[in-house]
């Protein structure tokens, strides 16, 4: 197990204003964790598995990711289905962060591996506190070894 300081969260998000909300309510939430941006699903997977413009990469610290459903090349559904299905990054703790809060989706979510769902609040305010709420909890979640 690893202290969560020692955890990098993978964030993907193709909204920046919600990326750059979701960072600051961390960071208020004194989360101090290193905080890697993928903007669709494609960078997601190409940072997890070291491939593509992080082929150079040596897979850091273990990881969080905290996963929007709804991006561009590579939907978050397929993000965690290619996450749960590798050996290498199964065991990654995976938040989903999404405006859907439809039943069948959250659902489907779970399915296919994810830890939390959390439905992102439409209202700035409301938002804001649910990712502070987050930041709580991520100060208190163990983390398991990668692999």
């Amino acid at each position: 197990m690893h202290d969560i300081q020692d955890v990098t969260i993978l964030l993907a998000e193709d909204d920046p204003g919600h990326a750059r909300l979701i960072e600051k309510n961390l960071r208020r939430a004194n989360i101090k964790n290193k905080i890697h941006f993928a903007n669709n699903g494609q960078e997601a997977l190409d940072y997890l598995f070291c491939e593509g413009e992080y082929a150079d990469n040596k897979n850091p610290s273990p990881m969080l990711v905290l996963l929007d459903l709804n991006m561009p090349v590579l939907d978050g559904y397929q993000v965690l289905q290619r996450m749960k299905a590798d050996e290498r990054t199964k065991r990654i703790p995976v938040i989903v962060l999404t405006t859907t809060d439809e039943p069948r989706e959250v659902t489907r979510c779970y399915e296919l591996g994810c830890n939390v769902y959390i439905t992102k609040p439409v209202d700035y305010e409301q938002f804001a506190e649910a990712m502070r709420k987050l930041g709580l909890f991520l100060l208190v979640v163990m983390i398991p070894d990668g692999g």
